[in-house]
């Protein structure tokens, strides 16, 4: 009798065990960058939705963000997220050259498995006191221009990848691009640790007369702080940002849950999910969507970082990695 009942209180450990298990499985967390909060707020919710619609089943997805490369290294030293949304490609090329992710992960999915793309403007304070409108004016004497620590972030790798390829757009050679780039961070009073961080240094510490962020910065801005607190200013040219998206390979396969990250990162490309990036001023891949909210992304000439950088890998490497270019410029105050 004992035998038995010992038996059926195992089988009941067994079958809650695996009851667990199974919850725990219908669990995903996205690692994401800094200014990407609201977004997937919105994203998270409409994909709860169309996954219990299409599956039948409940999933929860948490979410943890930061300085982009940050992020990266979090999940490199062991936080299992089950999928990465970055804002630069290097982010998930480390993740891929340590064995998290796939190696070939830019042809897991679509547009080189960036779903939407964003650029870099300039946020100034409401009625732009400074008259600030272009990339020139961010090296005038007295500018101070917030910008995030392009070590930490895809933010600032964006920001001082802008302001370099936009002196080359206008014909200008490398050296006269680290000249400029030299005099803007002598125009920075203190290097943001993310996006968000640099946000909340130019509102909320009242420090700087510019900030260099993400085009869709602007509606976070106004959701957050209330409508009127900056003005979005479109210089000449700018930079093209994709934000690519993987699977993180180690923390699926011991969780289980590869079918579930991957269908979390092609909603990304649904017609409902692209519809929540326009709404959020970030870029569509769907040319018809991105068509729709053109009123939305105003007209800027865009240059690639492979026009002036050859690659992000080798701009990294040139301008990022310890002794580059930032090092050589940038003196710490």
């Amino acid at each position: 009798m004992l035998l038995k009942k010992t038996a059926i209180h195992l089988l009941f450990l067994s079958v809650l065990c695996a009851s667990q298990w199974a919850n725990a499985q219908a669990t995903l967390l996205n690692a994401s960058y800094d200014v990407a909060r609201e977004f997937y707020k919105d994203i998270n919710a409409a994909f709860i939705a169309n996954y219990k619609k299409t599956t039948g089943k409940d999933i929860k997805i948490d979410q943890a963000h930061g300085g982009s490369s940050a992020q990266a290294r979090a999940v490199n030293d062991g936080l299992d997220a089950d999928v990465v949304t970055m804002n630069t490609t290097t982010d998930i090329d480390f993740l891929a050259s340590t064995g998290v992710v796939a190696k070939d992960w830019t042809k897991k999915f679509p547009h080189n498995a960036a779903p939407t793309s964003s650029t870099m403007l300039f946020l100034v304070r409401d009625k732009n006191p400074k008259g600030i409108k272009d990339w020139d004016d961010l090296i005038k004497p007295g500018i101070q221009v917030i910008v995030v620590n392009p070590k930490t972030g895809g933010n600032g790798r964006m920001a001082y990848l802008a302001a370099w390829g936009q002196v080359r757009k206008k014909g200008g050679t490398d050296a006269q691009a680290a000249e400029f780039v030299a005099k803007l961070y002598k125009n920075v009073p203190v290097l943001a640790k993310g996006g968000r961080d640099a946000t909340t240094i130019f509102l909320q510490r009242n420090i700087g007369d510019v900030l260099i962020t993400f085009e869709s910065e602007v509606v976070s801005v106004d959701k957050e702080f209330g409508a009127g607190k900056v003005d979005a200013i479109h210089p000449s040219s700018s930079i093209v940002a994709e934000n690519p998206v993987a699977v993180v390979e180690r923390t699926v396969a011991k969780k289980g849950t590869a079918d579930q990250a991957k269908a979390y990162l092609n909603f990304l490309y649904s017609d409902e999910g692209q519809e929540i990036a326009a709404q959020h001023a970030i870029r569509p891949s769907n040319p018809a969507i991105l068509k729709k909210y053109a009123s939305t992304f105003k007209p800027i000439t865009l240059f690639t970082v492979d026009d002036y950088f050859g690659s992000f890998a080798e701009a990294q490497k040139v301008h990022f990695n310890d002794g580059g270019q930032f090092d050589k410029l940038y003196t710490v105050k």
